[in-house]
């Protein structure tokens, strides 16, 4: 059985104040509604992330508040994601309860989808508060963060734009 490494519940206010935030936008033809198929089908993150080895929904049909989910990347790390916001077909927003891996305090995600006249904004912002020893890393791998996770939000677009799981 792996560790588990407790983090600390986040909400909206951290998510805007943590000590290191990414957010990427993005605007594509996509509508909401497919890219809203995507972010929450069966084969979420792992079809289009690259890393991520493995998305599965812990909680049943219909998501909403409450939902959790694991996702691994990998064979040794391994994340238990809580969502605390959930307004369908438009935003969702989560936490992580547990990691296998040590390094982290805090960690959010929120995922907002924006209806344009022709297609849609996805904005998904990452919001992190890292242990004191782990912190300084983290600052030196940022240029790294913002390209894996600027990949994650391009590939959710692209994967939509190819055709949404069912």
């Amino acid at each position: 059985m792996k560790r588990k490494f407790y983090l600390a519940a986040a909400d909206e206010v951290f998510i805007g104040s943590a000590p290191l935030v990414v957010t990427h936008r993005i605007e594509s033809v996509a509508t909401c509604e497919s890219l809203w198929r995507t972010l929450t089908s069966d084969g979420a993150l792992a079809s289009w992330a690259r890393g991520i080895t493995g998305a599965d929904w812990t909680s049943a049909r219909p998501f909403g508040i409450g939902t959790t989910r694991t996702v691994r990347a990998g064979a040794f790390a391994a994340l238990d994601e809580r969502f605390f916001h959930w307004d369908e077909g438009n935003r969702m927003s989560f936490y992580v309860e547990s990691a296998s891996l040590p390094g982290f305090n805090r960690f959010a995600e929120d995922l907002v989808l924006e209806p344009t006249s022709t297609g849609s904004i996805l904005t998904w912002t990452f919001a992190v508060q890292a242990q004191p020893w782990f912190a300084p890393i983290l600052s030196l791998a940022r240029p790294i963060l913002d390209r894996v996770t600027r990949n994650w939000a391009d590939g959710a677009v692209h994967h939509t734009l190819q055709g949404t799981p069912r």
